[in-house]
């Protein structure tokens, strides 16, 4: 009868809406249209679904999750979780990955972090690394308790910040069995030092000064101090980071804006907000995740790549560094032809049985 229960669920999932499994299951499960996207394409062998669940502090978590579907209904499958760039959105990169993972016969879920996109969260942008572990963390909750997953055969992917989210998530969760990360941030150790370690003390001291002062405005419900790292025009002194980064958030290749926020509120965080990855150290203790296999992919002309090369030193066997050729750090957010999909297709595949 469980057996023959599974197979119900599962085909209930394949035809369109699913609620709960059961009463305590508050999370929800729709198919919807793979067609509309600018940002990621769902080819025709694969079915889209919109799912939430909430995490530990009971907040939604809301995601996209892929399906192929010609699934062996029979086998209980593995599944990836992915994890946008920081201060991005699901669909702009994890769907990416997720969708072209699920092409290769993958069941992916690519979730908005808290705070984020159409995920639960007030103030809109704040900056909480251990609440974004935490998703991740919900996230195998989520697709571990669904009748057609394995909950032994669970990996991740980090892009950029998520890099540093998902190793900070996997030294706490054993069950995350696989954990590659693509054009890692550190977001502790850039936001104290610097890229290439470029900030001084005394700057890091006026970042916590100007943060500490805004802490006034905030309580008194002033008006959020965005950084504007990214502003609707690029200015003409842009450094080469910034125009990189504009190349994709601002541009018709990468730019969405979640439903209810403006163009300010998409990419930037304010700086009372993001003073809080000042005590954030995932790299710290990374070994222990071992042996776990974790794989670092970054860029030969990524401007981050030196966050893959520390984690990379610092994690224990079984440990892999991919550098491609001629990639920049955004590159391998969306281009399918540098993104070293035939490597991850290998090395879950292998780490997932």
């Amino acid at each position: 009868m469980k057996y023959l229960a599974g197979i119900v669920l599962f085909s209930m999932m394949m035809t369109g809406h699913i609620q709960a499994q059961t009463q305590k299951d508050k999370s929800k499960m729709e198919q919807i249209s793979a067609t509309g996207f600018t940002t990621f394409k769902v080819s025709d062998k694969v079915n889209l679904y919109r799912v939430s669940f909430l995490n530990q502090y009971q907040m939604e978590v809301v995601g996209h999750l892929f399906i192929p579907k010609n699934l062996d209904q029979k086998q209980k499958q593995p599944a990836i979780i992915v994890g946008h760039p920081m201060g991005a959105v699901k669909e702009q990169g994890a769907d990416v990955y997720a969708s072209t993972l699920a092409d290769r016969g993958f069941i992916t879920l690519a979730i908005d972090l808290s705070f984020w996109g159409e995920s639960e969260g007030k103030p809109i942008n704040a900056v909480l690394p251990d609440v974004y572990a935490e998703d991740f963390s919900a996230a195998v909750d989520f697709l571990g308790t669904r009748s057609f997953i394995d909950k032994e055969r669970i990996g991740i992917i980090g892009i950029c910040g998520s890099g540093s989210f998902v190793v900070s998530a996997a030294k706490i969760d054993p069950r995350l069995k696989a954990i590659a990360t693509v054009s890692m941030y550190d977001m502790g150790a850039v936001t104290r030092n610097g890229l290439n370690k470029s900030q001084t003390l005394e700057q890091r001291r006026q970042f916590l000064a100007a943060a500490a002062e805004q802490r006034y405005a905030d309580f008194l419900g002033g008006k959020p101090n965005y950084m504007n790292y990214l502003p609707e025009k690029l200015p003409a002194d842009a450094d080469t980071v910034r125009q990189e980064f504009y190349d994709f958030y601002r541009t018709k290749r990468g730019i969405h804006i979640p439903k209810g926020r403006t163009l300010m509120e998409t990419e930037n965080r304010t700086n009372s907000a993001e003073v809080k990855f000042m005590n954030f150290y995932p790299f710290d203790d990374i070994e222990t995740i071992s042996p776990r296999p974790m794989l670092f992919i970054t860029g030969s002309n990524a401007h981050s790549r030196e966050f893959s090369f520390d984690a990379y030193k610092r994690a224990a066997e079984p440990k892999e560094l991919m550098v491609i050729p001629n990639a920049g750090h955004v590159d391998l957010y969306d281009r399918t032809d540098l993104i070293p999909f035939d490597k991850l297709e290998a090395f879950f595949k292998t780490n997932l049985k």
